[in-house]
């Protein structure tokens, strides 16, 4: 996919998605999730991970993230959702490319059957990417104004971080915007001991979300997790899942 067409205007630059993997329900089809994966890695990996848990109601559709020049590697290319300059409060947030980002996962969700949940997860810089998509879902429309049309019922973000914080309080103004917020699930999960990206952006971001209207968000800390998954946050995620989105057993 080169040249990223958001809400019908194609953004400034082109961005080519690599290969898409799809794990198909095992059981009755209830949900679908777009899930993302970290900076420099693809959507074979966790496709794989996603294709062992016990949620036989799910979909998991894993993109490819565009092979971008990224700041915080010295302008060397690396699949990222988008570019990072430095992982910290202060970093400058790339919203040409978390527009972008957001439109490809809308665009990969809009298909799926009306009477399908529909919700978006993700790691790391995935996970940050997810939690974009949220924001313009409670705002109804993308950092450049155009429409957001996916109904979202599920957001989850594992080892992240919050892009455009600072703005997040006037995305949920409006009474619209403010229900969305209240009633939109998002799960955090974050380790102590990680080291790439800190246990405090991970902590600072569901703070900052439940501050500005976000009602039904819940943090999970694992005391000695690093910047990877371990299987009691797997298990985790799969009772939060199947409670969030009314899965059948």
């Amino acid at each position: 996919m080169s040249g990223t067409s958001v809400g019908g205007r194609t953004a400034m630059r082109a961005f080519e998605f690599g290969k898409t993997h799809v794990v198909k329900p095992k059981g009755k089809h209830q949900a679908t999730i777009v899930w993302l994966h970290g900076l420099g890695d693809n959507g074979s990996s966790w496709s794989q991970l996603l294709e062992t848990l016990p949620l036989p109601n799910i979909k998991w559709i894993c993109p490819t993230a565009p092979s971008r020049p990224v700041t915080l590697f010295g302008g060397f290319p690396s699949t990222a959702w988008c570019d990072v300059t430095e992982l910290s409060e202060n970093a400058k947030d790339d919203l040409e490319g978390l527009d972008a980002s957001a439109a490809h996962v809308a665009s990969l969700l809009s298909t799926e059957p009306a009477d399908i949940k529909l919700g978006v997860g993700g790691f790391s810089m995935g996970a940050g990417a997810s939690l974009y998509s949220a924001t313009c879902y409670t705002q109804g429309k993308f950092g450049n104004g155009n429409p957001y049309t996916i109904d979202l019922s599920a957001v989850v973000g594992l080892s992240g971080w919050l892009p455009c914080s600072k703005n997040l309080r006037n995305k949920v103004e409006g009474d619209e915007a403010a229900r969305r917020a209240a009633s939109l699930p998002i799960l955090l999960c974050h380790g102590r001991a990680d080291e790439v990206v800190r246990f405090k952006f991970g902590e600072m971001s569901s703070q900052q979300l439940r501050s500005c209207g976000f009602q039904d968000c819940t943090f999970k800390a694992y005391t000695a997790l690093g910047h990877y998954t371990i299987p009691e946050e797997m298990d985790d995620l799969c009772a939060w899942l199947t409670s969030k989105l009314g899965l059948e057993g």
